[in-house]
């Protein structure tokens, strides 16, 4: 019998194109003999539109942008399409990059649903995605990092010139400010001078109503790829080689500006410190199906990890299924052992204890 898969995608998220891009190569991959496969797509509103089952892969990410006059919309259809036995998913696949889709709060609602899905779960995807948080689980796990500085909106606007002056008290230029609460490079900004700190930090807020400012440091950037639930396996690592002044959005997934060294070029003490992180990363944060672990690699070979992420893009030119694939696994491999590990943890749950007898027992 055929398993239905739900391909949730797009979000009200200033990554929502990347999730188009992803979704399309996800479907791509599937086996169309073996998978029943419905779009799931959330509008850059937030409505929710439930498309006609898929009977072969999409050409154009563009064809997976419903409207609102293609098909009935509503949060509601999905719950009824997920809750009813006849329709009920036997996975869902979240490909939701950002807010509302990468920190936890769609992976909630798979949850209270009872419903198998594909990747990181409630703590794992908020702690990733919140970069502050992140960072002190991290320091928790020993793992080295370079230094930074984090303040909320409302902090910046009752203390500015005191935030501005502990950035530079603390740490040396160039900087770099993110959003604490985005992915893909979007609201980034590199400053080296203190006006150039204000309108970075101002563009981030656009983003998110907490920010990081992290000291810029010389050298290598280096990515991993992490696959599994309790006993994650690692692949070899990848050099970022941006072309730009640093790897932003536009240099990920619009105009192929950015150069990767697959594998990196490393020592096998260095890739081993590498892995070694990655994994401590990936256990710290409770983590389960995939993540991409980002790091900075001096030329003295000292590893410090600059974050990760619990939901990679899977677009063709993505780091994440790249290094997998140079380690020996197909794109197609890739997402069905993800799938695998999705149900795998599904019913790892099943045999969790809910009600105890009145003596305490089960």
């Amino acid at each position: 019998m055929m398993k239905k898969i739900g391909i949730v995608y797009g979000g009200k998220s200033a990554e929502h194109e990347v999730s188009l891009m992803t979704a399309k190569a996800v479907i791509a991959a599937l086996d169309f003999s073996t998978y029943q496969v419905t779009p799931i797509y959330i509008t850059l509103d937030g409505e929710w539109v439930c498309g006609e089952k898929l009977t072969a892969p999409v050409e154009e990410a563009e064809a997976l942008r419903f409207t609102g006059t293609d098909q009935p919309n509503s949060i509601a259809q999905f719950v009824e399409l997920a809750s009813n036995p006849e329709t009920r998913f036997d996975l869902v696949f979240p490909v939701l990059h950002g807010p509302n889709g990468e920190d936890g709060t769609i992976q909630g609602l798979f949850e209270m649903m009872n419903l198998p899905y594909v990747g990181n779960g409630v703590l794992a995807s908020s702690a990733g995605m919140d970069k502050v948080v992140m960072k002190q689980l991290f320091t928790q796990a020993g793992l080295k990092q370079v230094p930074y500085e984090y303040c909320l909106h409302s902090y910046y606007n009752a203390h500015k010139e005191e935030f501005l002056d502990a950035c530079e008290q603390n740490l040396t230029y160039p900087l770099f400010v993110k959003p604490a609460n985005l992915g893909s490079s979007v609201g980034i900004s590199k400053a080296k001078t203190r006006e150039e700190l204000e309108a970075a930090i101002q563009f981030a807020f656009e983003y998110d109503r907490k920010i990081v400012v992290e000291q810029g440091i010389t050298a290598r950037e280096v990515e991993l790829s992490v696959l599994g639930n309790d006993e994650p396996k690692v692949s070899i690592a990848g050099g970022v080689l941006p072309t730009k002044d640093f790897y932003d959005y536009s240099a990920k997934y619009v105009d192929g500006t950015t150069n990767y060294a697959i594998p990196a070029e490393i020592t096998e003490q260095e890739l081993s410190d590498l892995q070694q992180a990655s994994i401590d990363a990936f256990k710290i944060l409770d983590c389960s199906g995939l993540v991409r672990a980002d790091f900075f690699l001096t030329t003295d070979g000292d590893v410090y990890i600059n974050e990760v992420n619990t939901l990679p893009g899977f677009t063709p030119i993505s780091m994440y299924p790249k290094l997998w694939i140079a380690s020996g696994k197909t794109y197609a491999e890739l997402v069905e052992e993800l799938i695998q590990l999705g149900l795998e943890r599904f019913e790892e749950k099943k045999h969790r204890a809910y009600t105890r007898d009145e003596d305490g027992s089960k």
